[in-house]
Parts: C-alpha cells; structure tokens; sequence
C-alpha cells in the first residue's frame, strides 16, 4: 500500500488554544506549535496525527443538521471504556453536550471551538 492517513485536521481561529484541549483529552503529546499550526500525535505513534490549522473565519457547523446552515463535513470518533466519566472530563475540559443524541451508547459533543465530536463505547 501507497497511501495512509497521515493526520486529520481541524481548523480554528485559535490553533494553540484548540490543541491544549486535544492533547489534555487525548493524552497525545505535542509535536509542532506555532500561531498558526500545531500538531499532536499519540505518545507511542507517529501517525496518524491530529493537527489544528489557523482559519479566521471559522463558522461552527449546527446540530443536528439543517437544511439553509452551516453542514459538518466531518467529525472525530472517539472510543472511551467509561461513557459517563470520560463525558463528565470532557466537559470539564471545555466541551459541550449537545441536546441532541441519536444513540444510547455514543455522546454528541461540541469542542471549545464548535466542532463536533462524539465519545463511544466498544461496540457502539
């Protein structure tokens, strides 16, 4: 194979800021920081990463979807053993729960930026 996921990217008007809360909920360590770019990767892997790049005009997507809004085009999965721990520290950490959740098992999440993630257990 020729091709792999590198990194996945997050735009933000605040790529430091959006990071600190990505390294802090992931346990991932920092690799490049600058004003406009830092990268994170998990501390035993080099890839794939998780990177924020400065975007000034970042406008959040809505939740959920609607026709005549700002649409998400994609957003980040992440496992958790403990749905109601790992919701509560998130939180904590700056997120937010949305009102809406379509699934018993997974927690629709917003980041201290607006974009949306969701918390799942094993099998969800």
């Amino acid at each position: 194979m020729t091709t792999t996921l590198g990194a996945f990217v997050l735009g933000t008007p605040d790529p430091p800021a959006l990071a600190d809360f990505y390294r802090a909920l992931l346990g991932w360590q920092e690799v490049d920081r600058e004003p406009q770019w830092v990268r994170l990767r998990h501390p035993e892997r080099e890839r794939p990463g998780l990177s924020f790049q400065l975007e000034t005009d970042h406008t959040p997507p809505v939740w959920p979807q609607r026709p005549g809004a700002q649409q998400m085009q994609a957003h980040l999965d992440l496992q958790v053993d403990d749905l109601e721990a790992e919701t509560a520290r998130a939180c904590a950490l700056g997120a937010t729960l949305e009102d809406h959740q379509p699934q018993k098992d997974v927690r629709v999440l917003r980041d201290p930026h607006g974009h949306l993630f969701c918390l799942f257990l094993p099998g969800a």
